[in-house]
């Protein structure tokens, strides 16, 4: 499979959709050592006159030590059709097996960082900013941090430039 950079501005995408209900990965290191993750929490926006989206990453993932050690990472998007592949990237940890084995994805390389061939989009991001999101900062009594923290540590944010997109042809 063969991709084509294109300007961000000549995407058309709902992100809504993309990042909430069709998932993505998150890969962090380089063809001989890196790591994947299924995301369905981020942002696609504007921020400091770039292109941006932000990522979350819980401190416990095995990802989380990959993304930390690099200044870029990927993160990619996928048809329906690769769910089952997606669905298992998110429950195992590539502590304990080889993901890209496991699911028959194909690692590819996009400026010097792993995504793999099966991608409808991948983006290369460039981290500008992280933070730790942390129970005080929540504003509203509605129950989020019982809800999506009572068991797992509170998530690390980066905010990124989406430095390249690739599309599949």
């Amino acid at each position: 499979m063969s991709f084509r950079k294109v300007d961000i501005s000549d995407i058309k995408t709902d992100p809504f959709t993309k990042i909430g209900k069709e998932w993505m990965l998150i890969t962090g290191g380089n063809m001989d050592n890196y790591n994947t993750m299924t995301a369905s929490w981020g942002q696609l926006g504007v921020l400091w006159n770039k292109n941006v989206i932000t990522c979350y990453i819980r401190p416990n993932r095995y990802t989380y030590e990959y993304v930390e050690k690099g200044d870029t990472f990927t993160v990619s998007f996928y048809g329906e059709e690769y769910r089952k592949a997606l669905s298992f990237c998110g429950s195992h940890s590539g502590r304990d097996c080889d993901k890209a084995k496991e699911t028959g994805l194909t690692p590819a390389e996009f400026d010097g960082n792993v995504a793999f061939a099966e991608a409808d989009m991948v983006f290369v991001c460039r981290k500008l900013y992280s933070y730790d999101l942390a129970k005080e900062g929540f504003l509203t009594d509605d129950g989020i941090p019982e809800q999506f923290f009572a068991k797992d540590p509170y998530h690390r944010a980066y905010i990124c430039e989406i430095a390249a997109v690739y599309v599949r042809d």
